[in-house]
């Protein structure tokens, strides 16, 4: 994998200071996190502080919701849910180029732990509002669909447990793939892909594509040191077969995956299905992200690159 060599949010000069919004808008999910957000008081504490609050219901249409919003003229947009929820409605605050709030109500909070989100504080994680910093990070795309943290394709299968998957590097990316992984993901067919030595991988057991490269040594594999490094991470196990690697991790601008039909995927959690080619790439500098000033001076947990 190339080396990042500048982490993107361990040091507090990476943020700047950011005026309040006038008309923010956060968006609560009351299933999340088994009920997180009703059971901190989110909701009340919100509205203490000025915020709009709209708790989510069966059947709404966030992506829509989200943009009726920024019509009606709100000039930030928060979530608090999970990572498939946070994704909907960053890709709205990207599209009218407003700041987006992540408040950790889910049940792993992906993203907010790789930004610096104390995890364990959904309601100081309000204070993005009220007394915040910003700045911008990465997404990802596939065929246009915007992600945060990652697409899955594939499936582990029997295949994991074979004895070829007994190197230790191998097991540190299986670890890594099934902490970061959502539910979605499923078998595709005939997946093709080459990587970045040229060598081309058919029917691999996994393909994880994530908005920048996922740490995989310790002290914390599964999370992601930067998130403006302008890099895919990319992530492939294959079915063991004599003399190939069962494993390879590298990063790219872009990937392309053919599919002879459309292919079952798992995108920051949620189960999608993607019509082949796919086309992966990288969308540099595309959201600006807005946290508490106090959570500023926290980082992502996972090291810098060297």
């Amino acid at each position: 994998m190339r080396p990042v060599i500048r982490p993107a949010h361990a040091s507090p000069a990476g943020w700047r200071r950011a005026e309040p919004p006038q008309r923010p808008v956060l968006f609560v999910n009351p299933a999340s996190g088994g009920g997180t957000a009703h059971r901190v008081g989110l909701v009340d504490r919100a509205r203490e502080l000025g915020i709009a609050t709209r708790e989510l219901r069966r059947g709404d249409d966030l992506a829509a919701l989200a943009a009726e919003a920024v019509a009606d003229g709100a000039d930030a947009l928060g979530v608090a849910g999970g990572d498939g929820s946070l994704s909907v409605v960053a890709a709205v605050a990207h599209a009218h180029e407003i700041p987006f709030v992540c408040i950790p109500a889910g049940t792993r909070n992906h993203f907010a732990l790789d930004i610096g989100v104390d995890r364990h504080d959904p309601l100081g994680a309000l204070q993005a509002f009220t007394d915040g910093v910003e700045r911008t990070i990465d997404l990802g795309s596939v065929n246009g669909r915007l992600f945060l943290n990652n697409v899955s394709l594939g499936i582990y299968g029997e295949a994991v447990h074979q004895p070829e998957y007994r190197d230790a590097k191998v097991r540190t990316l299986l670890a890594t793939a099934r902490d970061v992984l959502g539910p979605g993901a499923a078998p595709a067919p005939e997946l093709a892909v080459s990587d970045d030595e040229g060598r081309e991988h058919r029917r691999p057991a996994l393909v994880l594509v994530s908005n920048n490269p996922y740490a995989l040594e310790p002290p914390a594999p599964g999370t992601r040191p930067v998130l403006d490094s302008g890099r895919l991470g990319v992530l492939i196990v294959d079915e063991p077969e004599p003399g190939c690697p069962p494993a390879r991790a590298w990063d790219a601008v872009s990937l392309r995956v053919d599919a002879p039909a459309n292919v079952h995927a798992g995108a920051d959690g949620e189960a999608v299905d993607l019509e082949p080619p796919l086309g992966f790439r990288i969308v540099p500098k595309a959201l600006r992200v807005r946290v508490a000033a106090r959570h500023a001076a926290g980082a992502s947990t996972a090291p810098p690159a060297v």
